[in-house]
């Protein structure tokens, strides 16, 4: 067992290891804010990115690394992002303690886990069930409430939930999967990578006006893992749902 004064520096590695981090993040919004429009990030934002343990999502072999501003993979051939492409993105989607967001690849559940922090209600899809369930514990020992987690093909949203206030798609998608923004409300925003698996995608916010007009705007050159459509992967309304908490 663990004693109570190595638990406590053990925590305090952390805190100290997220407060870098966190001056990291910050320091590279302010030199990309030429391309991002942003020089500095939300407080609400920084403030989830401050909170949750990114070590808790990685493998234990990787959990060296947890506070580095770099990708790492967690598995199935898949990664959890950059902490400032995390932050940037999160900070882009605009999302109000009132909102209900639709996250598209919940991978290790970082994401959706700042997310839970920033807005009502979060619903996120994963298309590959062991990190699904990995996420869905994750969540449970953090006691996280407010996200549900579906094994389906991200391409096709989440329809009965829909409409979204924002939409977060943290993998690839060769073009703007149109079932995502059918599911956007009107004066909603989708924060979403475009490109080719292997090449340099455009890391794009796309709002849908009170008309339904949709207009799209490139920000900065990403690499995320693909968002791969499964044609025959079962419909969203027959795959199971996982609640972070019971």
């Amino acid at each position: 067992m663990i004693q109570p004064t190595t638990q406590a520096a053990m925590a305090d590695a952390h805190r100290s290891a997220r407060d870098r981090m966190l001056e990291t993040i910050v320091a590279e919004t302010r030199q990309c804010a030429f391309l991002t429009g942003r020089r500095q990030l939300s407080p609400a934002v920084l403030a989830a990115i401050g909170n949750i343990p990114r070590h808790l999502f990685v493998p234990s072999e990787e959990q060296e690394w947890a506070y580095e501003n770099i990708p790492l993979p967690i598995g199935a051939g898949q990664t959890i992002s950059q902490p400032f492409i995390v932050a940037l993105m999160s900070d882009l989607l605009q999302p109000q303690a009132d909102h209900t967001v639709l996250e598209i690849g919940t991978g290790s559940g970082y994401q959706a886990a700042i997310l839970s922090l920033l807005a009502r209600q979060v619903y996120s899809v994963e298309r590959i069930p062991i990190l699904a369930e990995q996420a869905r514990r994750r969540l449970q020992a953090l006691h996280i409430q407010n996200v549900a987690i579906r094994i389906a093909d991200g391409h096709q949203g989440w329809p009965e939930h829909a409409p979204f206030d924002a939409i977060l798609v943290t993998a690839a998608a060769a073009r703007l999967p149109p079932a995502l923004l059918q599911q956007l409300k009107p004066g909603g925003r989708l924060v979403i990578p475009v490109g080719w698996p292997g090449q340099t995608q455009d890391l794009q916010v796309v709002e849908k006006d009170a008309r339904g007009r949709i207009q799209a705007h490139s920000l900065l050159p990403v690499a995320f893992v693909p968002l791969i459509e499964s044609p025959s992967f079962p419909h969203s309304e027959s795959s199971p749902e996982l609640r972070g908490d019971h």
